[in-house]
This record gives structure tokens, sequence and C-alpha cells, in this order.
């Protein structure tokens, strides 16, 4: 025959209440570690691809390049310049270009990671806004 809660101690009520909410939080606990891993999992997965990617992406850009430079050699060629000429004049011109883009890109990189454009002035800002607050209720 079950125990009536009328004649259950209070103390044996609130134990059991405990292990309940202790049991129930250690379950949570442990789904959400579960699902961390799954979605941790899939994030790894993904930057694998996109790296994969990348590399794939760099090396298109240097047969790009190549064949720019390749292009610009015999285009050279047509206008009189020895082929040796035309294929070192026409590497020049575009590693020229080239480094001029990619120290463009790197200063707009740069100047976007600065100190300063890290900051988190919203969130200072209320902060002090809170403490503020606080000051004035005690």
């Amino acid at each position: 025959m079950a125990k009536s809660s009328e004649n259950t101690p209070l103390s044996e009520l609130v134990s059991g209440l405990v292990g309940d909410v202790t049991g129930l939080l250690r379950k949570e606990i442990d789904l959400a570690k579960t699902e961390a891993s799954e979605k941790l999992s899939q994030a790894l997965s993904g930057v694998e691809i996109l790296l994969f990617g990348l590399v794939l992406a760099i090396g298109a850009v240097g047969v790009l390049l190549s064949a720019l430079v390749g292009g610009l050699a015999a285009f050279l060629v047509t206008q009189g310049f020895t082929e040796t000429t035309a294929s070192a004049l026409a590497s020049l011109i575009v590693g020229i270009i080239i480094a001029g883009i990619a120290w463009g890109l790197v200063s707009r990189g740069l100047a976007a990671l600065r100190a300063n454009n890290m900051k988190l002035d919203r969130t200072a800002t209320s902060l002090r806004r809170d403490v503020d607050v606080v000051k004035d209720k005690i």
C-alpha cells in the first residue's frame, strides 16, 4: 500500500524534492553536453570543408594569375618585345597590381581590428547606468 502524503514527514518530502530536482538538473546537463558535442562535431565538419574550399580557391587564383601573366606576355610579344622580356615584364606588372590589392585589403583588415573598434561602448555605457541605478537604490 502506498504511503499517504499526509502522513509523510516534511523532512522526507523535502529530501525527495531535492533528489528529484537534482536528478532533473543532472539530466538537463547531460542533454546539454550531448547537444553541444553534436553541434561542435557539425561545426568542425563545416570548418574542414571550408578550409578545403579555401585551399582550392587559393590554387585557382594562382592558376588564373598565371594565365593572366601568360596572356599579358603574349600580348607584349605581339607588341615587339622579346619572349623573355615580355614574360618578365608581364610577371612584374601582374605582381605589382596584386601586391597593391593585397596591401589595400590587409590595411582595411588591420584598421577593422584596431583596439578602438573592438571596444564594447554600448555595453560599458549600459553597465555604468546599471551601477548608477543600484547606487541610487542603496
